[in-house]
């Protein structure tokens, strides 16, 4: 991996070894800290989250000395000296954090986007509470995409793609925690049908779980899941980007509801621009095939 891919990723395990003890105290306690969130207001906002938006500018400062910060937490803003950057690096400090302050889940993104290739060139997602810890994906000197799995413990496992099963036999996952997500879901009839239809031997193998954000893509190109879908809300770029980068780089597809593939660039051009496309929001299926992923976009049209 090329050196910026392993400073991202020690960074991102340093950030995870600082908060997780906070996060479990927070859970042990009841004390959540939580804030009103005033930029996305259906969204938990907890002291935590404001912490890690700090901590990360503080430590990527010291990598990258010029840089656009895209936070979820604050506006898109340029650290260094550098008027006009190449590199935006988008971070979401805590995703899940209303689940993170229960000690239950809790995930950490970071994606380094080159505005001159309008494509990334590293993402990292951090799992805190899980052995198997950090995903990353990079750019390799020959212009290669490539993804590692890190466990806790410094062990890697390179992420390759060679599972492909049918819609009948996948363990497709969905956000469906909120309760509005939940009922687009359930309105899904046809996805639920297909699942539910016998494997060769007869066997129903077909499951819906559930599952958040970057690392449901991670958990794709894992193949610990065979696909993800969002087709109610849409996912925001923080919540997208740094799994579609990792998935994409392991060899798996993402793409609309119609069935299109969704680009990498993710048209980060100007500051202004980073503002506007951090306010959009992507509908969208990730899964191990272009086959897979097409069968659920049928499953779906025809609901």
């Amino acid at each position: 991996m090329p050196g910026i891919a392993q400073e991202l990723a020690e960074l991102v395990s340093t950030v995870i070894g600082e908060i997780r003890p906070r996060l479990i105290e927070a859970a042990l306690s009841g004390d959540r800290s939580e804030n009103r969130n005033l930029r996305h207001t259906d969204n938990f906002l907890s002291d935590y989250d404001l912490w890690m938006h700090e901590r990360y500018r503080a430590l990527l400062t010291e990598v990258f000395p010029s840089y656009i910060y895209a936070s979820e937490e604050a506006d898109p803003q340029v650290v260094g000296d550098d008027p006009d950057p190449d590199l935006c690096i988008l971070v979401d400090p805590l995703d899940t954090s209303e689940l993170a302050v229960r000690a239950l889940y809790g995930y950490t993104h970071v994606l380094v986007y080159s505005r001159s290739l309008a494509r990334p060139i590293a993402a990292v997602v951090g799992d805190i509470f899980h052995h198997l810890q950090i995903y990353l994906a990079a750019r390799d000197d020959a212009g290669q995409d490539r993804a590692v799995l890190f466990a806790q413990d410094g062990t890697p496992r390179t992420l390759r793609l060679d599972r492909f099963p049918s819609l009948p036999e996948a363990l497709v996952t969905n956000y469906l925690m909120k309760p509005d997500r939940f009922q687009a879901l359930a309105q899904q009839t046809r996805l639920i049908e297909a699942l539910e239809q016998p494997s060769a031997d007869g066997a129903s193998r077909g499951r819906i779980g559930v599952d958040f954000g970057s690392i449901s893509l991670c958990h794709v190109a894992a193949g610990f899941s065979d696909a993800t879908v969002e087709f109610a809300k849409g996912f925001a770029v923080w919540d997208l980007a740094p799994g579609h980068y990792i998935l994409n780089a392991a060899g798996g597809v993402v793409v609309d509801l119609q069935g299109r593939p969704i680009p990498l660039d993710y048209q980060f051009g100007t500051v202004a621009d980073i503002g506007k496309a951090m306010d959009r929001r992507q509908k969208f299926i990730a899964a191990s095939s272009l086959s897979l992923a097409q069968d659920i976009v049928a499953a779906l049209t025809k609901a």
